[in-house]
């Protein structure tokens, strides 16, 4: 099979990374999620943690700058561009590009639909679901009550679509930014997962 690049998109607790993870199995793909992180700490030199505390919302540097006591210095390399935001988001894109230059990969967030928008094989997926099996999850996952898991939801949510629109100029979750959305509470996880490869395995036939 020809190299091929899947960007799935997700709401908080639909499954998009666990459908991810067995659509890469799937087609025999790397699976790229935090990883990404670490791949954009060795080639840029900085630790990962700066860019795990960046990881998909905006603010993160900027905040620090104002909180922490280092503030001049900081301030001054912020400004000097030699650590910005902007940078890190750079960095975890050139990483994100030499990834999927290097073979197939399922790419989880990170922007990956944007920054790979150029490169040809690339499908980009939306997974949602229903807000009850959402709460199911993130209980699940954290061990929290289900007014904490709605909190959650909604602050990685705010943070993920910030984050997205402002290095995007796009909308997160929008229809028009992705080749197929899908709720995954129709059909459950691995019904999704066979939906999404049945429609992937589709437009790789029709190239």
């Amino acid at each position: 099979m020809e190299k091929i690049i899947i960007n799935i998109g997700r709401q908080v607790g639909s499954g998009g990374r666990l459908i991810a993870k067995r659509l890469a199995e799937e087609f025999g793909c790397k699976l790229y999620d935090k990883e990404i992180l670490d791949l954009a700490a060795n080639e840029s030199g900085f630790s990962t943690k700066f860019f795990e505390q960046s990881d998909e919302r905006k603010g993160f540097l900027r905040h620090i700058v104002q909180q922490t006591g280092r503030t001049l210095a900081m301030g001054s390399f912020y400004h000097n561009n030699q650590f910005s935001e902007e940078s890190l988001f750079q960095f975890q894109s050139d990483a994100i590009r030499k990834a999927a230059e290097e073979g197939s990969c399922v790419f989880v967030g990170r922007c990956a639909d944007y920054v790979l928008r150029d490169m040809k094989g690339v499908v980009n997926i939306f997974i949602t679901a229903d807000m009850e099996d959402r709460i199911r999850r993130v209980q699940e996952r954290n061990g929290c009550d289900d007014t904490t898991a709605r909190k959650l939801i909604h602050h990685q949510e705010s943070d993920r679509t910030s984050f997205y629109n402002y290095y995007t100029g796009k909308k997160w979750g929008h229809s028009a930014s992705y080749d197929l959305c899908v709720n995954s509470s129709r059909l459950g996880i691995e019904g999704t997962v066979e939906l999404v490869k049945r429609f992937i395995e589709e437009v790789i036939g029709k190239r």
